[in-house]
């Protein structure tokens, strides 16, 4: 029986999304969605909303979407305008469902207008990530066109830790001051995901 594990915001945990983290294994949606959900309610909850943190389905929706204005709509109880930093995990699956075999991250910045993109697998994922920044352009509210970037990120040494890089990327921007991202080594990466285990662990202890 996959079990429940936590429960947490808008995020359910099973114990088939936990194992994930546990071994050699990609990450999936839920994984992902619930970590960006814990920086926004409890690990930088003081960035207010000067930050927000897409969750991968929205991500691969607003990808996907064929209609500007329904997207816009979509979106709208997110207020994109507003937010200093928009930080969102690409993968590139080609449809909404969920699937997909790698994981990016795209960040959005609000006072230079400009994406960056963040692959740990020498920007696989290019075309995916400026699908999103284009559909996202019209709706920023920045009036001229966002520049768009690949940046100098961290190679992954197999083919599953795409997912724990995005979310340590993440996490690492986010510090103040900012952990410089040369220190993501394949080392520190299999230590997040022990630390990540133990976070879902107190976190559903305090449920109980």
């Amino acid at each position: 029986m996959d079990s429940v594990v936590l429960s947490y915001q808008d995020s359910l945990l099973r114990r088939s999304d936990v194992s994930l983290l546990e071994g050699n294994h990609w990450l999936n949606d839920q994984i992902i969605g619930f970590t960006f959900e814990y920086f926004a309610s409890e690990r930088f909850r003081l960035l207010g909303e000067s930050v927000v943190f897409v969750s991968p389905q929205v991500t691969q929706f607003i990808k996907c979407a064929s209609c500007p204005e329904e997207l816009a709509v979509f979106l709208d109880p997110l207020d994109l305008a507003s937010r200093h930093r928009i930080f969102l995990a690409v993968n590139d699956n080609d449809d909404e469902s969920a699937g997909g075999s790698h994981w990016s991250l795209l960040v959005y910045h609000h006072k230079s207008n400009r994406f960056a993109h963040y692959d740990s697998q020498n920007g696989s994922n290019s075309q995916h990530a400026q699908r999103i920044a284009n559909k996202l352009e019209p709706i920023l509210g920045a009036g001229t066109k966002a520049l768009f970037a690949e940046e100098p990120t961290p190679a992954q040494e197999n083919i599953y830790d795409c997912g724990m890089y995005v979310i340590s990327i993440a996490e690492a921007l986010c510090e103040k001051p900012h952990r410089a991202l040369q220190t993501l080594t394949p080392a520190f990466i299999k230590q997040k995901r022990a630390e990540w285990c133990k976070i879902i662990k107190s976190l559903a202890q305090s449920e109980l």
